[in-house]
């Protein structure tokens, strides 16, 4: 009875052990499409602020691409929490 007990909890280790990779690797993955976001947004927001008629256009520019900035923050934290919750 004992060695049925041993087997399964080490046989409980190894899902464990894929479950945090996969969580891991999708985190990973999470992270890495969070920076491409931001850095569009960079990007974009710079674009907008160089292309700004008067200084009012330019501030617009600079809260919008701040705004996607935070917005792509939001949802990998968003994401990265579901991931957590469902491990």
């Amino acid at each position: 009875m004992e060695e049925m007990g041993s087997s399964s909890s080490s046989a409980h280790k190894k899902p464990s052990l894929v479950s945090r990779l996969r969580t891991s690797c999708l985190s990973f993955a999470v992270s890495v499409q969070e920076s491409f976001i931001y850095v569009k947004a960079f990007f974009v927001g710079q674009a907008k602020t160089v292309t700004a008629k008067n200084e009012k256009e330019a501030s617009a520019a600079e809260l919008e691409a701040t705004k996607m900035q935070v917005e792509a923050a939001d949802t990998a934290e968003d994401i990265k929490n579901r991931l957590n919750k469902s491990a």
